[in-house]
C-alpha cells in the first residue's frame, strides 16, 4: 500500500473554523504577547507565524524582542497587565535550568505553553481538570498537544478501547527529550496506555502506565538500549531533532510505520515513503491552533 503523506493543514482545519467563529463572538478579542529574547531563527521564524495565524483568526497578538537579562521583569509586568489574556516565551532563552525558572514565573492563568508547574504537574500526573467539579480543563504544552491531534486525526488512537488506553498496544519512539516538547509528549502518550521508547542524545527511557495500576500514574525505566534495538520495534516513530545534520535511517524503519515529524527541520530521509504507511513531514499549523485553543480557554477563565 502506498505511503499516506499527511500536511499539518489537514489536520490544522479541524479546528481553524471553530476557532475562529468563537472569536468573532466576543466583542474583546484575546490579546497574546510573545516574549523573544534569544537570536534562534527557528524561534523567530515560530514568532513570526504565530502572529499571521493569530491574526488571521481575529486574534491580537504582540511580540516584544527583549534582552534575557530583562526577560523576567518583563514577564512579570505581563502577569499583572489586565490587557494581556496569554503569555508565550519563544524557548531555549539560556538552554539550561534557568529557562524552567522563567517558565515557572508566567502566571498559570496566563500560560498559553502550559508549561507552568502547576501544569506540568497535572500532565505528569495525568490529572486533566484544574478544578474538583472538572469544569475548567489544564493547558497542555502545545507541540506535544499538537502531535497528539495528529496521532488521533490519522487513526493511531483507538476510541473503542476504554478511556485511558487508546493507544494499548502501540509501542511507540519519540527522539527528543526536551523539558518542552518531547518529555511532555511521552508522557501524555504513556498515560493514554502506549509503550513509550523516549529516546535522547545520552540514553533511551521507556515511560508506560502498569495495567495494574492507576490510570493516572505511569513509570520511567532507565535502559541500555541503543536506537537500533528500539526503533524496529515501533509503530509510531516520532522525531524532534533540531538539526539538519540530523536523519533517522530508514532501514530502522517497520514497514508500515506511521512517522512523524515535529522537528522545525525534516528528520525522516526521503525514503521514508517507500517503508511508512503514513507520513506527517511537520505540525507546525496544528502547534498554531492549539496555542490559539490554549489562548481561548485561558481567556474565557479570566472572565
Amino acid at each position: 500500500m502506498p505511503c499516506k503523506v499527511v500536511l499539518a493543514a489537514e489536520v490544522a482545519s479541524n479546528f481553524t473554523e471553530e476557532i475562529k467563529t468563537e472569536v468573532s463572538q466576543r466583542s474583546v478579542k484575546p490579546k497574546l504577547v510573545g516574549f523573544l529574547a534569544n537570536d534562534d531563527p527557528y524561534a523567530t521564524k515560530y514568532a513570526q507565524s504565530s502572529s499571521k495565524h493569530l491574526a488571521e483568526a481575529g486574534l491580537q497578538f504582540e511580540l516584544r524582542q527583549v534582552p534575557r537579562e530583562s526577560l523576567e521583569a518583563e514577564i512579570a509586568a505581563a502577569n499583572t497587565d489586565p490587557s494581556v489574556s496569554g503569555i508565550l516565551v519563544y524557548y531555549p532563552v539560556y538552554n539550561d535550568e534557568r529557562d524552567q525558572k522563567l517558565q515557572d514565573l508566567v502566571d498559570p492563568t496566563k500560560d498559553v505553553e502550559g508549561l507552568n508547574v502547576v501544569y506540568n504537574g497535572k500532565l505528569y500526573s495525568n490529572d486533566r481538570f484544574l478544578d474538583d467539579q472538572q469544569t475548567r480543563k489544564a493547558i497542555l504544552p502545545c507541540t506535544p498537544l499538537a502531535v497528539v491531534k495528529v496521532l488521533d486525526h490519522i487513526g493511531v488512537y483507538d476510541h473503542s478501547l476504554p478511556y485511558g488506553d487508546h493507544l494499548r498496544g502501540k509501542t511507540i519512539a519519540v527522539v527528543n527529550r526536551s523539558e518542552v516538547v518531547g518529555r511532555p509528549l511521552a508522557a501524555l502518550l504513556a498515560n493514554d496506555g502506549a509503550k513509550v521508547f523516549s529516546i535522547d542524545i545520552n540514553d533511551i527511557l521507556i515511560f508506560q502506565r502498569d495495567p495494574s495500576a492507576s490510570i493516572n500514574s505511569h513509570t520511567t525505566t532507565t535502559t541500555d538500549f541503543k536506537p537500533e534495538d528500539v526503533i524496529p520495534l515501533c509503530d509510531v516513530v516520532i522525531t524532534g531533532v533540531p538539526s539538519a545534520g540530523y536523519k533517522m535511517p530508514t532501514s530502522l524503519l517497520k514497514p508500515g510505520v506511521v512517522a512523524v515529524n515535529f522537528a522545525s527541520v525534516r528528520n525522516f530521509e526521503p525514503e521514508v515513503k517507500e517503508v511508512s504507511s503514513i507520513y506527517v513531514p511537520s505540525v507546525g499549523k496544528v502547534t498554531v491552533s492549539m496555542l490559539q485553543r490554549n489562548l481561548l480557554r485561558l481567556f474565557n477563565y479570566q472572565q
